[in-house]
């Protein structure tokens, strides 16, 4: 065991990965020489080399191109998109190509690789730098979302990732980075995609969340847990294939629900959430789910972040009106 942060947890993968196969590589803007924007790569050019730790051009398009023809030969690419934000010029590439060629091949050719992408506010950052488009990917059919907020899940579905057969993004929550440490295993394992994690369990109100969020989220459920309130708590780690089945099964168990994230509220994956109770669990439901969110703005400036971001006090007061109904 080690005592690790998030951003040391995802480097110890990455080493990890390069060591047990010669096919990985990273590629992205200064993850090498640098050791990446957040120097989550520090060190591993050192380690292995120019050739298989790879500095790129200013060219998001490019990059994942590049990656996909990696992908499509045989290699195990690990590609990093700086921010969530700068994914959009390679949006054509993820879309049209990384996505679509294993149904465009008819099986005969697959993308076995990862895009990295730190995203999310609070960083004192703007716009592109700080956004949560998740959803984006998450509507689009041949590629897994992956998003961990602990440093022992960050570790083992980044190496679940790597070995996965098709295209993965794994998006880092950029405000997680250095908050927390615990203990990680220093062996190889994997955590897989898909199943989400029940954090808490409870019995009054189901809050669900994942990446950033779950920081807020937790604290909220222990300020209703210090007000007699028997709180389960998800950390759904992979939203593409979202883990319905949990999702309804502690909805059916508790009777409420409050979905919380920092993207915007109007089609984020809260509504798909939301829709999925609805659709599973509504003779189960006491009160309407309720949604905390960001709101349907762009991400504002450094000193107006604290109003965009859900806080812990919006949390409670939704779980508060639900527990009322």
């Amino acid at each position: 065991m080690a005592e690790l942060n998030i951003a040391q947890a995802i480097n110890s993968a990455l080493d990890t990965a390069l060591a047990a196969d010669e096919r990985v590589v990273i590629l992205g803007e200064d993850v090498g020489r640098t050791g990446g924007v957040f120097r989550v790569t520090d060190g591993l050019r050192q380690k292995y080399g120019a050739d298989r730790v790879v500095d790129t051009p200013v060219a998001e398009s490019g990059i994942i191109g590049a990656a996909f023809g990696l992908a499509i030969a045989g290699m195990r690419p690990i590609a990093e998109i700086q921010f969530l934000g700068f994914s959009y010029p390679a949006y054509d590439q993820i879309v049209n190509h990384v996505a679509r060629i294993r149904n465009r091949s008819n099986h005969r050719f697959t993308a076995p690789m990862v895009i990295r992408i730190p995203f999310g506010g609070g960083i004192g950052a703007a716009e592109h730098h700080s956004e949560s488009t998740e959803a984006i990917y998450v509507h689009t059919p041949g590629i897994k979302v992956v998003v961990p907020s602990t440093p022992r899940d960050a570790r083992g579905l980044l190496l679940a990732a790597v070995e996965d057969p098709d295209p993965v993004i794994f998006l880092e929550p950029i405000r997680l980075y250095r908050a927390v440490k615990e203990e990680v295993p220093d062996i190889y394992y994997k955590v897989d995609i898909g199943p989400l994690r029940v954090e808490r369990e409870g019995t009054d109100i189901t809050l669900i969340s994942w990446g950033a969020m779950m920081r807020e989220t937790r604290q909220a459920a222990k300020k209703l847990t210090e007000e007699g309130v028997s709180v389960e708590v998800l950390d759904l780690r992979t939203l593409s294939p979202l883990d319905r089945d949990g999702i309804v099964a502690s909805v059916e168990k508790t009777g409420r629900a409050v979905v919380v994230h920092e993207a915007p509220y109007t089609a984020g994956v809260g509504a798909e959430i939301a829709a999925t109770i609805q659709e599973r669990a509504l003779y189960s439901l006491k009160t309407p789910v309720r949604r905390v969110t960001g709101w349907d703005t762009i991400f504002p400036l450094k000193r107006s972040e604290h109003h965009y971001l859900p806080s812990v006090e919006r949390i409670v007061a939704a779980a508060e009106s639900a527990l009322e109904d």
